[in-house]
């Protein structure tokens, strides 16, 4: 019984709570079994306390009995980044310079998990600072592989069965890369969102809240609790938060096309990724067509790093200047790298948006979404995190994108497809990932 919750959508396990057929009790107790037998070889919790979730279940579940009214996400265990603030819980930042730390506030996210029902599970491994020094998570498919990051330990719980949803932030693509790697669906909704206040903020400008799930549909429910304005984010807007649940469960209204991307200057592709798209490309005929973006993205990968590295030099000079010799070598020439980074040409990159959006715009005129490798490959091995080129050109544009596991290598290990959409059309994505997932599934796999 205990796996067979774990196994579990989050859609189904939140109807059968709200029908009394499962306690959160018992959702909760399955889930903490599961860690318990995985936790030691896959690392994926920064902090983890079986009684506080058993807390949160007790008191769910006797709100329900009373009958309380009870959220979209009633008893749904969830896991949290641990570069996001829960109260009175440690957040610690996957760095020693975070020792100790402990929240006395949530962040606006958590308050609305809260608010819908969710069961905070605990804090999920980050990276260093949410860079690239690689974690001490591992991948569920293969032990000495990596599972990406920064978001590792939300991708490797949702993939090896500890909670069926999780949270994760993404600036260059540590949301997209790590389900790429761990097999599972990742969705990086369009910037701005979801709010970010009690977030550790990297780069304002590209920071953007994620979340992790086994479908497209849990991951549209989750996106859908956590969106919505947060007044102290000036990247969200006060606008109602989209039906995003509702419509990526709906049929689209006609069959989508698809435009399939050719990154220019791209990254070393493996043969098993460049094989996958191009029998993706002939699956669907007519219904996609091939393109190679225009030169001008060709820059774009610079243009992202360059707002990264200085906007990372200001927002962790406080940490630096408590705990530089803490810091590992990659964040430290991160650091020094922004520093570097003229005001001139800081300023000039954060034009790129609007430009590159402009040129996107036109591509939307003709398809519903575009076509993209998730990840160059397979997870590399342990000493590094994985290349995020193929994630990074669309959050400098702030694009919504979904990667969905439909491919894998001839080990078996999983590879991600990415699904973009034009900015602020979330839902319309979702729903036209969910209508390739059900046609890929029904006898057309790559």
């Amino acid at each position: 019984m205990a796996a067979e919750l774990t196994r579990l959508d989050a859609t189904d396990l939140r109807d059968r709570l709200a029908r009394g057929e499962l306690s959160v009790v018992e959702v909760v107790t399955a889930h903490l079994k599961r860690i318990a037998e995985t936790e030691a070889e896959l690392q994926a919790w920064a902090w983890l306390d079986g009684e506080h979730a058993l807390a949160q279940a007790r008191a769910l579940d006797d709100r329900r009995k009373s009958g309380a009214a009870i959220g979209p996400l009633h008893g749904v265990p969830v896991g949290i980044k641990d570069i996001i603030d829960v109260a009175r819980v440690p957040c610690e930042y996957g760095s020693p310079i975070g020792k100790g730390r402990v929240p006395r506030e949530d962040a606006a996210l958590i308050a609305r998990l809260r608010a819908s029902g969710a069961v905070i599970m605990g804090k999920t491994v980050t990276t260093e600072l949410a860079f690239m020094n690689p974690s001490k998570s591992r991948n569920p498919h293969d032990g000495t592989r990596t599972p990406g990051g920064s978001s590792a330990g939300s991708a490797v719980a949702v993939a090896a069965g500890h909670v069926p949803l999780a949270v994760g932030t993404q600036t260059g693509g540590s949301v997209i890369r790590p389900a790429s790697f761990c097999g599972i669906v990742g969705f990086k909704p369009s910037f701005g969102m979801i709010g970010r206040t009690g977030t550790l903020p990297q780069s304002p400008f590209l920071d953007t809240v994620g979340v992790f799930a086994r479908n497209v549909g849990d991951a549209a429910l989750l996106a859908e609790v956590l969106a919505g304005h947060d007044p102290a984010d000036l990247a969200s807007a006060p606008m109602p938060a989209p039906r995003l649940a509702q419509t990526a469960a709906e049929a689209p209204p006609v069959t989508p096309d698809f435009a399939l991307a050719d990154l220019p200057a791209p990254p070393e592709t493996s043969p098993a990724m460049q094989s996958a798209m191009d029998e993706l490309a002939e699956l669907l005929g007519d219904r996609c067509e091939r393109f190679t973006l225009p030169a001008e993205f060709a820059e774009a990968r610079e243009i992202r790093s360059r707002i990264n590295m200085a906007e990372m030099a200001k927002h962790y000079y406080a940490l630096e200047k408590k705990g530089r010799a803490q810091m590992s070598q990659i964040v430290t020439d991160a650091l020094d790298e922004g520093k570097a980074v003229l005001a001139r040409d800081y300023l000039s990159a954060l034009d790129w948006r609007a430009v590159l959006n402009a040129g996107l715009d036109r591509i939307f005129e003709r398809c519903d979404a575009i076509l993209c490798a998730a990840s160059p490959g397979p997870a590399p091995g342990l000493e590094t995190t994985g290349d995020p080129s193929f994630n990074g050109i669309w959050t400098l544009c702030g694009t919504p994108v979904v990667t969905l596991p439909v491919f894998q290598d001839a080990d078996g290990m999983p590879m991600g497809l990415q699904l973009i959409g034009r900015v602020g059309d979330d839902a319309r994505l979702l729903r036209t990932a969910n209508w390739l997932m059900t046609y890929l599934s029904e006898g057309n796999e790559t």
